[in-house]
């Protein structure tokens, strides 16, 4: 089943992401079994972080809640409180998505 956990930043994150961020990318590339997407959310100048996306195959709300509460910026206590939604899949063009992190 598919989950969308989206996550807002608390305020004046950005020293506690910079110590977390090693953390957080291990994580996230050693759950490829369970990671479909993820990626942060960012202020029209794109640089200021505004929260974070993933979106996750897991059995059930329980597993994606327990992926949630491993993930080292959460642990962190950098986001407010998040939103896991149970969703379906619908149409997929992975193809349409930029192809460099930044859109460049």
């Amino acid at each position: 089943m598919l989950y969308l956990i989206a996550l807002v930043d608390k305020p004046n994150q950005a020293e506690t992401v910079a110590k977390t961020m090693e953390a957080h990318l291990k994580y996230l590339h050693d759950a490829q079994a369970q990671l479909v997407l993820a990626g942060g959310t960012r202020a029209e100048d794109g640089k200021t972080r505004l929260g974070s996306n993933y979106l996750l195959n897991v059995k059930n709300r329980t597993e994606a809640e327990a992926w949630l509460n491993n993930e080292p910026f959460y642990k962190a206590g950098i986001f407010q409180t998040p939103t896991i939604t149970r969703m379906r899949r619908g149409h997929w063009h992975p193809e349409h998505a930029p192809k460099t992190q930044e859109d460049d």
